[in-house]
């Protein structure tokens, strides 16, 4: 089994203490460029940033009393700094360091995801060019169709991730805003270039307006992109748990040796990764509903947003940092069964080769209702009759044979000329 998956930690970005100093962070950045304004005695500065710290349960314990987490956390830093403390948070209002910071976690958060959909490019990239040439059929409403290849399975999917990439890039992009223009936007305490300060030392950008919060258009998009990255790896486990049926088994998930299948029968070999990431897949579209509902907010703001988003933020990042391991790993050990697929390719005895006939006889000059209806007259005999097959069906048909030879049909029904565009489509995809 190929283990070659390595990715940091996402939870930890997540974690009270990448929070909380986070939160630490800002209100130091603040108290930087007052100083540089004047408006902060150097040492005074010098106190906080030597003396600024935060114990967790020491605000878990003084939240008890305010309810508020902020005021909590910055009790607990004043308890530490002393009188310089009074400079911190000044002008401030508490969005002014949530937001911020949740910004700042989002897109740490993202550039972790970013890196495991380069990852999954590149292992969806290996396969498709591995088997850029097995064929296999086809299939439209669950019905065999005509060939391809499942090369073309991979390249499709790989395009689809390299479009997930670009979705995610510009949703980083366009959450990677902060703003400490105070209590309703308006900069009445602080002027705007310590909002500007404050976020470029985080590697944001300043919102070019904001109310007391960050408009929640930024955190929707993110988190809708989050759930149609999740219906990508979902779309793939779901062909993969087709795939994988007992009497198509052209595909399987890695089984390990020592696993088990089923506590009641001992010979299953099921598709349980396939099946986890398409439920997880729901969840993320769950979540993408309600940061919608986030983006209406009554006035200036409301914090009906807050509570969801302590959940659905944080939990739809590392559920889909999971789906994306669990997907590559999926895609790297896939196990392939090609003479499986050329048993089902020939399943229907020809059935799949009707197309190049229909298309054949109008080049000859028979009307395509002619044409069609003398293919569909011979595919519903084989369709009947599990002992016919499609091409002698048609040899034994004059209104056929009169316009096309059978030297003319062995070459139609020759698996060799088809897909005559495959390395186009190739071009066009995993080596453009």
């Amino acid at each position: 089994m190929i283990q070659r998956y390595s990715r940091p930690e996402i939870s930890a970005i997540w974690s009270e203490d990448f929070k909380y100093n986070t939160w630490l962070q800002i209100e130091i950045l603040a108290c930087e460029k007052r100083a540089e304004r004047g408006e902060v005695p150097l040492a005074d500065l010098a106190e906080i940033k030597s003396k600024a710290n935060f114990e967790i349960n020491r605000i878990l314990e003084i939240e008890e009393t305010t309810n508020h987490d902020v005021i909590a956390f910055l009790t607990n830093v004043a308890e530490y700094v002393g009188p310089a403390s009074r400079h911190i948070h000044y002008g401030m209002t508490s969005s002014d360091v949530l937001d911020t910071a949740l910004s700042y976690q989002m897109k740490a958060a993202g550039e972790i995801l970013l890196q495991d959909l380069y990852m999954l490019k590149e292992s969806l990239w290996k396969r498709a060019a591995e088997h850029k040439n097995t064929l296999c059929i086809g299939r439209t409403h669950g019905i065999h169709a005509e060939p391809i290849t499942m090369g073309l399975k991979f390249a499709l999917w790989y395009e689809e991730t390299r479009r997930n990439i670009y979705r995610l890039e510009q949703a980083v992009k366009n959450i990677s805003f902060g703003k400490i223009s105070g209590a309703v936007g308006t900069f009445d305490h602080l002027e705007p270039d310590v909002e500007d300060y404050v976020c470029r030392g985080l590697g944001l950008e300043p919102a070019p307006i904001s109310t007391q919060v960050l408009q929640r258009d930024r955190h929707a998009e993110y988190i809708s992109v989050l759930a149609i990255i999740g219906g990508t790896l979902e779309k793939i486990a779901t062909e993969i748990r087709h795939l994988q049926k007992t009497e198509v088994l052209e595909a399987e998930e890695y089984f390990a040796k020592g696993q088990k299948g089923s506590s009641a029968m001992p010979h299953k070999r099921n598709p349980i990764t396939c099946e986890r990431i398409a439920g997880m897949a729901r969840i993320l579209r769950g979540n993408a509903t309600a940061a919608f509902e986030n983006i209406a907010l009554w006035h200036e703001r409301d914090i009906t947003h807050s509570s969801v988003e302590r959940v659905i933020i944080p939990d739809s990042t590392i559920l889909l940092d999971y789906m994306l391991a669990k997907t590559i790993s999926l895609i790297d050990n896939l196990l392939l069964y090609p003479e499986n697929m050329m048993k089902n390719f020939n399943k229907t005895r020809g059935l799949v080769f009707s197309q190049r006939v229909l298309l054949r006889l109008v080049e000859k000059g028979l009307t395509r209702e002619a044409a069609y209806k003398a293919v569909q007259t011979a595919a519903m005999t084989v369709w009947k009759d599990e002992s016919k097959n499609m091409k002698d069906e048609l040899l034994a048909d004059d209104s056929v044979t009169k316009f096309v030879s059978k030297e003319e049909i062995d070459d139609i029904f020759n698996p060799a000329n088809l897909l005559k565009n495959l390395d186009k489509i190739f071009e066009r995809t995993i080596y453009s």
